[in-house]
Formats: structure tokens, C-alpha cells, sequence
């Protein structure tokens, strides 16, 4: 591969980038969140119990409905996962997650039509699709979609 001057520049430009994101307020917010989260004795029991129950449903789920214990390790798995979302540390580090997941999508977006509006940029949230309407919106075009 042959380093051209603009390449090395777009190298150089992605890095700065990349660094201005890991020293965001966004980003700061994030790893303090998780820090606390990782590091909160009755936050890591939670998570703890909820993942051994996991795993528990994984090798009742393979039965099903069929398997004796079902109902209640269902029951279970389903309240330690509700007692841990509902922990204040793993709220709040899940909060810093989806801002820090929305930045990096507003990104992407912004660097995929820069290129040109036509790219797809798969950001998994339907805020950032350029399409004023779903497929098959009925209209027969007249919105300006492809449809």
C-alpha cells in the first residue's frame, strides 16, 4: 500500500478524533460510572447473582417449558435482572452508555454523508435514519421516499 499525503492525513485527522472522544465530558462520564459500578461491593453482588442466574436459565431453557424448575428459574432470573437495572450505579453507567453510544453514532453519520449522503451508517438507532418515512409508507413516493 503506497502512504499518500492524504491518506496520512486522514490518519492523522481520525486520531485526533479518536482522541478528542476519549477525552470528552461524555466519555469521562462513562468510565467514572463504570468504575463505581465495578467497583460497588452490593452493585458486583447483583450482577453476580443475575449472571448465575443466567447461566441457570441457559440450561433449563434447552428443556423448555418442559423442564421442572422452568417457572421458577424464569421467575427468578427475571427479578434478579429487574433488582440490578434497578441498582442506582448500573442506571447511571447504563445512562453514560447510551450518550457515549449516541456520539459515536452522530459521528458515524456525520463521516458516512460526508463521504456522501447515499452511505449507510448502521448506528442501530432509528434517530439517525435519513429516510423521512419507513418502506412502504403508501403514498406512492409523493413524501420523496424510494418507496
Amino acid at each position: 500500500m503506497i502512504a499518500t499525503m492524504e491518506r496520512v492525513e486522514i490518519i492523522d485527522t481520525a486520531e485526533a478524533l479518536a482522541e478528542m472522544v476519549v477525552n470528552s465530558e461524555v466519555a469521562e462520564m462513562y468510565r467514572h460510572f463504570l468504575y463505581i459500578m465495578n467497583t460497588n461491593r452490593e452493585t458486583q453482588r447483583k450482577i453476580k447473582r443475575f449472571v448465575q442466574l443466567k447461566e441457570r436459565f441457559e440450561e433449563v431453557q434447552r428443556f423448555g417449558r418442559y423442564h421442572p424448575d422452568y417457572k421458577q428459574v424464569n421467575t427468578d432470573v427475571r427479578l434478579a435482572k429487574r433488582e440490578m437495572d434497578m441498582d442506582e450505579h448500573v442506571a447511571n453507567f447504563k445512562r453514560a452508555e447510551v450518550e457515549l453510544q449516541n456520539v459515536l453514532d452522530e459521528i458515524s453519520v456525520l463521516i458516512g454523508h460526508s463521504v456522501s449522503n447515499s452511505v449507510k451508517v448502521a448506528t442501530g438507532n432509528p434517530f439517525f435514519q435519513t429516510s423521512s418515512c419507513g418502506s412502504g409508507c403508501g403514498s406512492g413516493g409523493s413524501c420523496g421516499c424510494s418507496a
